[in-house]
């Protein structure tokens, strides 16, 4: 009989009433009980939590097609791409503005370019991004360097306002901006340094967040772009992360970067030209951010936010993946869960105001509204997190429970192992790590949901900004431990992952115990991996002294 080992385990209740070796010393008043007891949640259980668990599986099933079409169509177009190698350069003209030999007879020909830098209490990384935007190859009249300071620090603030005074001192045109509060965070940062008078000349505007060091050349190649193509009002460049093989938290965020650049930008750019910029290592053009109406403040996404009011506007977008800019991955568990809450919690709160706009839009086909609402938003970040925290942390440990609710195979298995494998195109070093990924990605799907279901319903936490924590050269750290070094509660422990990890724990005892399957292979595993995010027991772990 379907589920007899659940009603088995549930039956042992009754029995513990009864004296050893006297079946007749149970009171009738406690055998009536229990039976009724026991009738009752046989009755709830199949007319209620069997269905409900039935229709669960069906709307999984659902979810799962959506979330594998998803990945399959962004990844043919990425490939096909390649093998028709239509590149950016070939798709547009970046012939270069100028030799590097010509610089005098040329610097006229340069457009003037912005070179933004926003930070906030970055000690850390100060000097290496201001440093390598200093050393950009690019006339020097043409070129200013604005370092926006928003720190509260303020020896830190002295710091890099000397950093700044050396460079001009050696004659880069280089502003060092501050501000009274830090109203609007990043994008209210941003919006001040537009207002300068300095600015109004500047054609293009290329930014990057504090750790980002550019290639000297870097302006060589993405502003030409922009140049000679009057419609791009993006350039976009690729991630390369110099702190990748720190620790394991380092190496799981690279899996998932690499595939979003090499596979979401990459077939975004060539489909419909726009994508989500990724707030950094990018170039704009001045008027497409006016026309756009400048930085918005209203979500913790102002980079998204920009790039679907330009793309709304009929403006677009490049990426360019074979130009890298060095940067730096969270390497604390703390700074990643921040970065997540913010990166999950902005765009389902601009979805949420932007969704009439996006309808209404009259400069844009059909086919890119639909990519921007179903592909975009719907089911990559609410659907697919809502998928992969439903299905394999709540939904396989309940049928473990009632076994009468049965997933198929195909939708068990075969679906989730295309999908990650198709996940895995993004880092093929990686590969033997992709059953971690596959069980990390579950468990962060927990945090990023609950901060999409925040931004949905704007609760309080829906603009909460913590900028993330850098630790630039790991090895002149001296402040770096192995094991978590907070001692506060809330910051040591992450009490609904350990709430998982409890449930999941559970339910693949009762699987190995009651059961005749092999849930609890993967039940187990996923559990433990719960409860290391839930203990901070991954990513390193820096003082705060």
């Amino acid at each position: 009989m379907e589920g007899g080992h659940a009603l088995r385990a549930a039956g042992d209740v009754f029995f513990f009433f009864r004296a050893p070796g006297d079946q007749h010393s149970i009171s009738p008043v406690i055998a009536a009980v229990v039976e009724w007891w026991l009738r009752a949640w046989g009755h709830v259980r199949a007319e209620l939590l069997v269905p409900l668990l039935r229709a669960a599986v069906a709307l999984c099933m659902v979810m799962s097609v959506i979330v594998l079409a998803e990945k399959v169509f962004l990844g043919t177009v990425s490939s096909v791409m390649k093998l028709l190698r239509r590149r950016p350069w070939r798709m547009y003209r970046c012939d270069p503005i100028a030799h590097a030999d010509e610089e005098d007879a040329g610097s006229e020909a340069y457009p003037m370019v912005l070179v933004q830098i926003p930070m906030y209490n970055e000690k850390e990384v100060y000097q290496l991004s201001i440093g390598a935007a200093c050393r950009l190859t690019w006339p020097v009249d043409r070129l200013i360097v604005q370092v926006l300071d928003d720190s509260t620090d303020a020896v830190i603030k002295e710091l890099v306002k000397s950093e700044c005074e050396r460079w001009a001192a050696e004659g880069i045109n280089i502003r060092y901006e501050t501000r009274k509060d830090r109203a609007g965070y990043k994008a209210g940062n941003l919006k001040e340094g537009m207002r300068h008078a300095y600015v109004r000349g500047c054609e293009f505007v290329a930014m990057f967040d504090a750790d980002f060091q550019p290639a000297p050349d870097f302006l060589a190649k993405t502003v030409p772009f922009l140049l000679h193509n009057p419609s791009l009002a993006l350039v976009q460049t690729r991630w390369k992360f110099v702190n990748a093989n720190d620790c394991f938290l380092t190496r799981m965020q690279e899996m998932s970067m690499d595939y979003h650049f090499k596979v979401e930008q990459e077939a975004g750019s060539s489909l419909c030209n726009f994508f989500g910029y990724n707030g950094t290592a990018g170039v704009w053009r001045t008027q497409a951010i006016v026309e756009s109406g400048g930085w918005a403040d209203r979500t913790t996404a102002e980079d998204m936010d920009l790039a679907l009011r330009a793309g709304l506007l009929g403006w677009e977008f490049v990426y360019v993946g074979s130009i890298k800019v060095k940067s730096e991955l969270p390497s604390t568990l703390k700074a990643y869960r921040s970065q997540q809450h913010r990166w999950s919690c902005g765009p389902a709160l601009l979805f949420k105001k932007m969704f009439r706009e996006i309808i209404a839009a009259k400069k844009v086909s059909v086919w890119k509204k639909l990519y921007m609402i179903y592909d975009f938003f719907i089911a990559r970040r609410i659907v697919g997190t809502f998928f992969t925290l439903f299905f394999f942390s709540i939904l396989i440990p309940m049928i473990i429970l009632f076994p009468e609710a049965q997933i198929p195979v195909w939708a068990l298995i075969y679906i989730p192992t295309a999908i990650t494998l198709l996940n895995s195109v993004g880092t093929p070093r990686s590969i033997h790590l992709m059953i971690l990924w596959v069980l990390f990605e579950n468990a962060m799907a927990l945090h990023r949901f609950k901060a999409i279901l925040i931004g949905l319903f704007e609760a309080d936490r829906a603009n909460e900004w913590i900028v993330t924590q850098k630790l630039g050269n790991l090895q002149k750290l001296k402040s770096i431990a192995s094991v978590p070094g907070s001692n506060r509660f809330k910051d040591r422990f992450h009490c609904l992952e350990i709430f998982f990890g409890l449930f999941l724990l559970v339910s693949a005892c009762f699987d190995y115990i009651y059961r005749d399957d092999y849930f609890y292979l993967f039940v187990l595993p996923q559990s433990i991996m719960y409860f290391a995010i839930g203990f901070q027991f991954i990513g390193l772990s820096v003082s705060e002294d």
